[in-house]
């Protein structure tokens, strides 16, 4: 298991944030014109609870790139079929030669989400265990380059994600009764998850651990990894910029609005909820 953290920032404000994120993304779209170039395959796969920002993170990564080469992958709730022939139904979906693939939550829900959910048995869970690491070998073997995120987030800041979600007038369509039988299941889906780890995590495919507490600094440290672990044509070292930490400034600018003349709690609060959404 690898825990990745480039940008160890206690604080990011946005403008560095988009700055950084221009760099990466530059890079992003250079390593997408080598795949179709070399006919490489990629599949990037986010794991995570509830909330973690596993969507999000992949808006950032695909916002600029060529759209015919590069798909989201969700699944959603698998029909009978596609529970019964798990692997198989995940082979279906994984990218051809030239593509990018995302998947929001992937084959790993048969590990985390389900079992602490109750949507598989044990049977199907034991049977996923037992035969993964074996499956992934086969398709890297066959070309494709893996690469398993795991967005790790306190339970502190899914329960404020869970409470933006829920006030926010674009985002209360995100909250739902799963939402809240998740947070009950906190330490059931810990086990999982850390079984997950000690058995999945293998030295040609390892569980990728990205700190999410922080939306913006966890974004950026997934880009970096990618583009850190993959050599692609043209490639260009990025160093991450050591920007001076500000622990306080009077004004935010979130959400189109700038907030001026804050004290440093009205700040800090503004901050806490801009790097949770």
């Amino acid at each position: 298991m690898i825990i990745y953290n480039s940008f160890p920032h206690a604080e990011l404000d946005h403008e560095k944030y988009e700055i950084e994120k221009r760099r990466l993304q530059v890079e992003l779209l250079k390593l997408q014109e080598w795949v179709i170039n070399k006919n490489k395959k990629i599949a990037i796969i986010f794991e995570g609870r509830d909330a973690a920002g596993k969507g999000s993170t992949i808006k950032r990564f695909i916002e600029h790139l060529i759209p015919k080469n590069a798909k989201v992958i969700e699944l959603g709730i698998p029909t009978e079929k596609q529970n019964k022939r798990w692997f198989k139904t995940y082979e279906k979906l994984l990218p051809k030669k030239g593509k990018i693939h995302f998947f929001d939550r992937s084959w790993y829900s048969r590990a985390l989400i389900q079992p602490a959910m109750g949507y598989c048995n044990e049977k199907q869970y034991k049977y996923f265990m037992k035969k993964v690491n074996e499956w992934e070998e086969k398709q890297v073997q066959n070309g494709l380059i893996l690469i398993k995120f795991y967005l790790s987030i306190s339970k502190d800041s899914q329960n404020l994600r869970f409470k933006i979600r829920q006030s926010h007038k674009l985002k209360y369509w995100k909250f739902s009764n799963n939402d809240l039988i998740a947070m009950s299941k906190w330490d059931i889906f810990s086990q999982f998850k850390n079984q997950m780890f000690h058995h999945t995590s293998t030295a040609t495919n390892p569980w990728v651990v990205i700190n999410a507490n922080n939306k913006m600094i966890g974004r950026l440290n997934a880009m970096r990894y990618v583009l850190s672990s993959i050599h692609y044509d043209n490639k260009k070292e990025l160093k991450p910029k050591k920007w001076s930490k500000d622990s306080y400034k009077n004004s935010i600018t979130f959400h189109g609005v700038t907030f001026k003349n804050l004290t440093k709690e009205q700040y800090d609060l503004l901050y806490r909820i801009q790097s949770n959404t």
